[in-house]
């Protein structure tokens, strides 16, 4: 989502935190069970695996959770997930992908597709808004590792395509450095940074939009209650749009 720390500080303003920590730690669990079931439940030899743990880490998920989500995939009554991307348009033509780990596709689909409808967009086919993203690898640092070019010069030397620094308002905690690479060199990059930088406090695939759309305050406020209504279901793992709103905007909705 555009908007990286100011979309957190909205979060943190409008007092969701609790809420959003108890369903970030089921959809990581769930991520690290499936992860494991595919390959091996060994992080060191399972990349999917090695990158659901230690973004579960980085928010700190108790290290018996993640034993336990583990071990859960070895057992045969292990629930079958599907992964399932769905596309539309939320409003003011706002682009969103939403990415869905279920075990009832058809109960996903129709809450998915509810939701849509309920608060002002239209759910398309797939492919319908995916052209206008581009699948990236992100990896992201606090911004106390460093100033934004010693950043940018030690991702240029790992094989990073940009950077995006945000020094948070002189929040540190809400601040940080966003490296972005080809999502086949996700690995290799983030291998590269940890050996000059440290361990980064993220490492994923996101989807990057090619191209941002305008929103206003009243348009950025339905388009909220869209994405927060589509992320209490324990059924969506991410939600991606291609908004841009002016400082001014997002202040006042994180005001309101």
């Amino acid at each position: 989502m555009a908007g990286h720390s100011k979309w957190a500080n909205i979060q943190h303003r409008k007092g969701r935190q609790d809420a959003i920590r108890s369903k970030m730690f089921s959809k990581l669990a769930k991520e690290i069970t499936v992860a494991a079931k595919m390959g091996d439940p060994d992080p060191e030899k399972n990349p999917r695996l090695r990158l659901a743990v230690k973004e579960a880490k980085s928010v700190s998920v108790p290290k018996d959770v993640i034993e336990r989500a583990i071990k859960k995939s070895q057992g045969g009554d292990a629930e079958n997930y599907d992964e399932i991307r769905y596309e539309g348009y939320g409003p003011g033509g706002v682009a969103v992908i939403v990415e869905a780990m279920t075990d009832n596709r058809n109960r996903t689909a129709s809450v998915v597709r509810s939701t849509f409808s309920k608060n002002g967009g239209n759910l398309g086919e797939t492919g319908s808004v995916g052209f206008m993203f581009d699948r990236k690898g992100q990896i992201t640092y606090d911004f106390k590792v460093g100033d934004a070019d010693t950043v940018m010069m030690a991702a240029i030397e790992a094989g990073a395509e940009d950077v995006e620094s945000d020094a948070g308002d002189g929040d540190e905690d809400e601040g940080g450095h966003w490296i972005t690479c080809a999502a086949d060199d996700m690995n290799d990059v983030a291998t590269a940074l940890e050996a000059d930088l440290g361990e980064s406090k993220s490492t994923k695939l996101v989807w990057k939009p090619q191209t941002t759309t305008p929103v206003d305050l009243e348009t950025l406020t339905k388009l909220m209650k869209l994405v927060e209504t589509l992320e209490d279901d324990d059924d969506v793992q991410s939600v991606t749009t291609n908004f841009e709103a002016p400082d001014d905007v997002m202040d006042a909705y994180g005001k309101s």
